[in-house]
């Protein structure tokens, strides 16, 4: 459980993070949605086995996290939360693609193990752009442009309220943890048998507290619509960043620059 509350404070941190007024945060956050989406689409129309197509693209989270003063270690902490299901869902290349592809050091490297790279590789940087993009905009202000984007409304709701209950269920988990723990402070961990208990008491208190939430909101008069105490205007410097960007990502889908870079390098040393 305490893996669940350090998970817990970082997104509370990522929430705190987005508050500050920084050069990113000026940025409309309808830009910053847009242009992310590119990068994700950007990322993930690579070939399977691209590994030094794809680094260059780290740029963009990196440039975007200096500018919002985001942490590295919030950063490393939301891609090593990602790392398992990356690394479980590219497990079984390694397996079905044995072919020889490389050498690297006097080894052969199979084109499962490319891939494998390839798909860890991926994650990563998507992952760092939506924890960016969270950290510099908040979740409330996101679902809020996605609104604004067109976005179905349920679908925005429903994102806002599971980015919520979250906090609801995780809290809940972690009393929970406590509880038993000062009941049985010999044991680490539950047996199979109290856990299944424990996890049927978890859900019927998270929806109980769940629902007095609800009825809060519905006292305080919300009414599905997700509203901003501030207007939003669209300028030059939002046009101008998702124009530099688009490009940017475009130059590196249409030219393979570690290639182009080790190619001039390799005739200039000879």
């Amino acid at each position: 459980m305490g893996r669940i509350a350090a998970a817990l404070e970082d997104l509370r941190a990522l929430d705190t993070l987005a508050a500050r007024l920084t050069s990113l945060a000026r940025r409309d956050p309808r830009a910053k949605l847009i242009v992310t989406f590119a990068f994700v689409t950007t990322v993930v129309s690579f070939d399977r086995y691209c590994i030094a197509a794809i680094l260059p693209l780290a740029l963009y989270p990196a440039v975007l996290a200096a500018q919002a003063e985001l942490p590295t270690r919030t950063i490393t902490r939301a891609i090593a939360l990602a790392a398992p299901f990356a690394t479980v869902m590219a497990l079984a290349n390694p397996l079905w693609d044995r072919a020889p592809m490389l050498v690297l050091g006097g080894a052969n490297i199979s084109g499962g193990w490319v891939s494998f790279t390839s798909i860890v590789l991926r994650v990563a940087l998507t992952a760092s752009a939506v924890v960016v993009l969270v950290g510099s905009t908040g979740m409330h202000v996101l679902c809020a442009a996605l609104a604004r984007l067109g976005a179905p409304r349920v679908f925005t709701v429903q994102l806002l309220l599971l980015h919520r209950y979250l906090f609801v269920l995780g809290d809940e988990a972690v009393r929970l943890r406590t509880a038993y723990g000062l009941r049985a402070p010999s044991r680490r961990a539950p047996p199979l048998a109290i856990f299944a208990s424990l996890a049927g008491k978890l859900l019927l208190r998270a929806f109980d507290r769940a629902h007095r939430v609800h009825q809060a909101m519905l006292a305080r008069g919300f009414d599905g619509e997700l509203r901003r105490l501030s207007p939003w205007r669209w300028r030059h410097a939002d046009t101008a960043f998702v124009a530099c960007w688009g490009a940017y990502f475009a130059a590196v889908r249409a030219v393979d620059v570690p290639l182009l870079v080790g190619t001039a390098a390799t005739g200039l040393g000879r």
